[in-house]
């Protein structure tokens, strides 16, 4: 058996190997994801393709692919079209996005960190959201993938901000976060990768050349999230600092940054707004409407002096 020069397995030998249950082999079968084996009598023969095959299948499957998907990338192998390019874009795109090194982290640094009280509920929840990972047989110890993550948690603790609010938080940017994620995917797939992916599956060299492109724009998401942040922080800090201050002197000479100031309106007056315009939507119609009377009574200012202009020309 495994034992000869040429492998040789038995189903229960070759489960053994691969790490996938006999019930599952024998569902590969089914579904033509394995080689049928050789019959040897009573009993089936399988060789070290098919432990091959095994493990093939089990990377696709932890990289997210489905089975159908995984079956026509094995069709696409086994009619000669070959799987280089395919498992290279693979791998280009299941590596990581970011050169930010996983670090770890024992349970008495965490509680250090954070106020020095073991806080076991906020780690459960640590866990659950990914900023903390389990290490098998490490009960004192964690595996911290994003360690700028985790760093960020701590100066928010320490500035005064519940470990339940800054859980809650995450949670709700990381849904944000994914929102713009799934966007820009499909605004680069449309523009950029339809070309290279448009045959099922994509030709070796058409999926080589989807995995250096891969590389080339995979720094751009995170440099436009970057930029449009800090823009957006700019402009709503300066707000935000101006209304709690409740100035009117604008805290910034930047004209490129809007300013707002509060400004009270007669009860009958918003009533009428809502009633015309509807609740959600009166902020925006009394701005509009402040904004066309300045238009227009700008208007009047240039027609005005115009006509003057013109009235001295004559009676000179």
């Amino acid at each position: 058996m495994a034992g000869r020069s040429a492998a040789e397995y038995r189903i229960e030998d070759l489960a053994h190997a691969s790490g996938a249950t006999v019930r599952t082999i024998r569902a590969y079968q089914d579904r033509g994801l394995l080689p049928t084996p050789e019959r040897r009598g009573r009993a089936n023969v399988y060789r070290d393709t098919h432990l091959a095959r095994l493990r093939q299948i089990a990377d696709l499957l932890d990289r997210g692919y489905t089975l159908a998907s995984i079956k026509e990338l094995l069709e696409a192998w086994d009619t000669g079209r070959g799987l280089g390019g395919i498992l290279g874009l693979v791998a280009e795109v299941h590596g990581p996005w970011t050169d930010e090194q996983a670090d770890r982290i024992t349970r008495a640094e965490l509680n250090t960190r954070f106020g020095g009280s073991p806080d076991d509920e906020a780690v459960t929840e640590a866990v659950e959201l990914g900023v903390l990972e389990r290490i098998p047989g490490r009960d004192d110890e964690f595996l911290v993938p994003s360690p700028q993550e985790l760093a960020v948690a701590v100066e928010l603790y320490a500035a005064g901000v519940p470990l339940s609010a800054i859980s809650g938080h995450l949670r709700e940017l990381r849904g944000q976060v994914e929102q713009i994620a799934s966007r820009f995917l499909e605004f680069t797939t449309e523009h950029v990768f339809a070309r290279y992916l448009g045959h099922r599956p994509p030709t070796d060299s058409d999926a080589a050349e989807a995995a250096a492109m891969v590389r080339r724009l995979r720094p751009l998401a995170q440099q436009t999230v970057d930029a449009e942040l800090a823009r957006a922080m700019r402009t709503f800090a300066t707000r935000h600092l101006q209304h709690h201050l409740g100035s009117d002197t604008p805290l910034t000479s930047d004209a490129s940054i809007p300013m707002t100031r509060q400004v009270d309106l007669p009860p009958e007056t918003i009533r009428s707004v809502e009633g015309l315009v509807g609740p959600e939507n009166v902020s925006a119609f009394v701005a509009a409407a402040a904004e066309r009377e300045v238009q227009s009574r700008t208007l009047d200012v240039l027609v005005s002096s115009t006509g003057e202009v013109e009235h001295i020309t004559q009676s000179g």
